[in-house]
C-alpha cells in the first residue's frame, strides 16, 4: 500500500476520475432505460447501480493493485441497449432478465477459462488491433470539436488551457483543462444540481427465472454484443498499450463477478476500451509503470458510486454534456495518435489497418453487432486477400 501512495500522482487520480466521469455519464441513461424496460422499481434501479459499481470497482481495483498494471472493467453499454430493446416488448419479467444475466455471465466465464477468446485475439495483427483502437477512440476526439457548436466558449477555453499546459506543464494538461472547464460551468451556473439525494444504496435480490425465450432473446444477444463490441476492443486497447496482461483470466474474472452480482442487477461486466485508454495512455502519467494507480483510483470511485448510489449518480450527471465530451477527447488525443502511428507503420498491413480504422469509425451496426467487431472482420479479410500465400521478399 505504501508503494501505491508513492506511485499515486495528481495526473493519475484525475485520469481515474475522468474515466469514471466518462464511463458513467455517457451511458447511465441507457442502464436506467434497460432496468425500467423490465418494470424495475426505484429500489431495483438503485440496486443495479450498486451491483454494477461494486463489480466494476473491485474488478478494476484488485487486479490493478496485485499486478501493478492498469486493469479497467466496465458495464456493457451495447448490452444495456439490447436489454432495453428486448425488455420493451413486455414479454420478460425482471426474474427472466436476471436469469439471462446469469447465463451470459457463465458464458463469459467459460470463454475466458477455455482461452478461446484470447486465442482469437492472438491471431489479430498488431496493426489491425491498433487501427481498431484508433477507430474506437477517434469518434470521441471528433465529438470534442463538434461540441463547439453548442458550447463554443467552454470547449475553446478547455482546448486553449490544454494546449498551453501541454507546452509548459505537459504532465498536468488534462488536469488543467478539466479544472478550467469546471470553473467555467460553475461560474456560469451551468451545473445541474437538481435531483441531489443523500443516502446509501441497498442491494435487492431477485430470484432468477430461466426459460428458452430468455436464453434466445436476452442471454445470447447480451453475450454476443458484450464479447464483440466490448471485450474485443477492450483487449485491443490492452495489446496496443503494450501491457502484458493475462486476457483469459481477466475475462474469466468479469464472468464470475457478473454471475455473483447478477441477481442484484449486474447485467454484464467486461473489459473497458474507452476508459482503459484514458488510464493506460501517456496523459495519465509519463511513467507507464505508475499508471496502474489511475485504474485503482477509478475502481475506488466506482465502488463509491455503488455504495452511495443516487447521490453520486446525481453528482456525476450534473456536469454539462459538452464538458464531458471535451475532456474525453482531450484525454484521448495521445492514445489516438499512438494508435494511428502503430497502425500505419508497416506498409504491408497499411491497407488492412485503414479499412479496419474506417469501418470501426463509421459506427455501422449489422445483425445487432457494433462496428468494432466488423472493423476487425473487414481488416482481417483485407489482410487475408492481400497477404495469404505471399512469400517475403528477400532482403526486405
Amino acid at each position: 500500500m505504501r508503494s501505491f501512495f508513492k506511485d499515486l500522482s495528481l495526473s493519475t487520480f484525475v485520469a481515474g476520475f475522468v474515466a469514471v466521469l466518462v464511463g458513467f455519464t455517457s451511458s447511465v441513461a441507457i442502464v436506467f432505460q434497460a432496468a425500467q424496460a423490465f418494470h424495475a422499481t426505484p429500489g431495483q434501479v438503485t440496486s443495479w447501480i450498486w451491483a454494477l459499481g461494486l463489480g466494476m470497482g473491485l474488478c478494476s481495483l484488485v487486479p490493478s493493485m496485485l499486478m501493478r498494471q492498469p486493469v479497467m472493467v466496465a458495464w456493457s453499454t451495447p448490452g444495456a441497449a439490447v436489454l432495453a430493446t428486448a425488455g420493451a416488448s413486455g414479454a420478460f419479467s425482471m426474474a427472466d432478465a436476471v436469469g439471462a444475466f446469469m447465463i451470459c455471465a457463465l458464458l463469459i466465464a467459460v470463454a475466458g477459462a477455455t482461452g478461446w477468446f484470447e486465442r482469437v485475439m492472438n491471431r489479430i495483427p498488431a496493426a489491425v488491433a491498433s487501427a481498431l483502437l484508433a477507430g474506437v477512440l477517434t469518434r470521441f476526439g471528433m465529438d470534442t470539436f463538434a461540441a463547439t457548436a453548442t458550447a463554443p466558449a467552454l470547449v475553446l477555453l478547455m482546448l486553449a488551457s490544454y494546449l498551453l499546459a501541454r507546452r509548459f506543464l505537459a504532465r498536468y494538461a488534462v488536469v488543467i483543462a478539466l479544472a478550467a472547464g469546471v470553473l467555467y460551468v460553475a461560474a456560469t451556473g451551468r451545473m445541474a444540481w437538481h435531483g441531489m439525494a443523500v443516502g446509501l444504496a441497498e442491494p435487492m435480490f431477485t430470484m432468477p427465472s430461466f426459460s428458452w425465450g430468455g436464453l434466445v432473446s436476452l442471454a445470447l444477444p447480451l453475450f454476443i454484443v458484450t464479447m464483440a463490441s466490448q471485450n474485443l476492443p477492450g483487449a485491443a486497447v490492452i495489446r496496443a498499450s503494450g501491457y502484458p496482461l493475462p486476457i483469459s483470466p481477466l475475462i474469466t474474472m468479469t464472468g464470475v463477478a457478473g454471475l455473483v452480482l447478477a441477481p442484484f442487477g449486474a447485467f454484464a461486466l467486461n473489459l473497458s476500451a474507452i476508459t482503459a485508454a484514458i488510464c493506460m495512455g501517456p496523459q495519465a502519467h509519463e511513467d507507464r509503470t505508475r499508471r496502474y494507480t489511475a485504474a485503482a483510483c477509478c475502481g475506488l470511485l466506482y465502488i463509491g458510486i455503488g455504495i452511495f448510489g443516487a447521490v453520486v449518480t446525481a453528482l456525476l450527471t450534473a456536469f454539462p454534456r459538452e464538458l464531458v465530451v471535451a475532456i474525453v477527447g482531450l484525454a484521448l488525443l495521445g492514445t489516438i495518435g499512438t494508435g494511428l502511428a502503430a497502425a500505419l507503420r508497416e506498409e504491408a498491413h497499411r491497407d488492412a489497418a485503414l479499412i479496419t480504422f474506417l469501418v470501426t469509425l463509421s459506427g455501422v451496426t449489422l445483425a445487432g453487432v457494433g462496428s468494432a467487431f466488423w472493423g476487425v472482420v473487414a481488416g482481417s479479410v483485407a489482410l487475408l486477400v492481400q497477404q495469404y500465400g505471399k512469400r517475403p521478399v528477400p532482403g526486405a
